[in-house]
C-alpha cells in the first residue's frame, strides 16, 4: 500500500496495520470524518465549517465540545465495545498546551477509520497505528442507540451540514 500522505506526517502506518478505503479529497478533513461528516472540512481558522457556539480555536476543549454536542463524552480507552460508538482524538503537548492534531472513528469490527488531511480514507488497526511519538489520545464515546437522533441533532446543531447516515 503506497498512499499519497506525507510517510513524515504518519510514520506508523504500514501495509501490517492500514488500508486505503477511499481516494483523496480536500471535501473533507479527519475532524468531519470522525463525525460522520464527508461533504465539508471542519476548521475553527474562520475559513471553513465550524459549529456555532464553539470557540473557534484549536484546542482540545473545542474539539471537545465539537463532539460533546454529537452526543460523545470521555470513555475509559479504545477497546471496542458493543453498543458505543467511539472517537480517538489525538494530541501533541507544545509546551503548555495540548493541541489537537487528529480525529479517527471506530468501526463496528473495532477497526479505525481516518481522514489523512487531504489524502486519503484510510482504515488501520490499532489505533495507535496513527501516533507520533509525541501523541496520546483521548477516546470520547457515545450509545450507538445517538444514530437514531443524529440526523435531529445535526439540524439542530449543525444546520449547514448534511445528514448523517446510519450504520448498515
Amino acid at each position: 500500500m503506497s498512499g499519497s500522505w506525507p510517510q513524515r506526517d504518519h510514520p506508523h502506518l504500514h501495509t501490517g496495520n492500514c488500508q486505503i478505503t477511499s481516494p483523496a479529497t480536500n471535501a473533507y478533513n479527519c475532524l468531519a470524518w470522525a463525525a460522520g461528516n464527508s461533504k465539508q472540512w471542519w476548521d475553527p481558522n474562520g475559513l471553513y465549517y465550524w459549529p456555532k457556539g464553539v470557540p473557534r480555536e484549536v484546542t482540545l476543549d473545542a474539539v471537545l465540545q465539537v463532539y460533546e454536542r454529537l452526543g460523545f463524552g470521555i470513555c475509559v480507552g479504545g477497546e471496542l465495545e458493543v453498543g458505543f460508538d467511539k472517537i480517538a482524538i489525538f494530541v501533541k503537548e507544545i509546551g503548555p498546551r495540548i493541541i489537537p492534531t487528529h480525529a479517527a472513528r471506530q468501526l463496528e469490527s473495532g477497526e479505525w477509520t481516518s481522514k489523512l488531511g487531504a489524502c486519503e480514507d484510510i482504515s488501520h488497526n490499532p489505533v495507535v497505528a496513527m501516533e507520533k511519538s509525541n501523541t496520546f489520545c483521548l477516546v470520547p464515546s457515545r450509545p450507538s442507540k445517538w444514530r437514531t437522533r443524529i440526523n435531529q441533532l445535526w439540524a439542530h446543531y449543525f444546520p449547514a451540514a448534511p445528514e448523517c447516515s446510519p450504520r448498515e
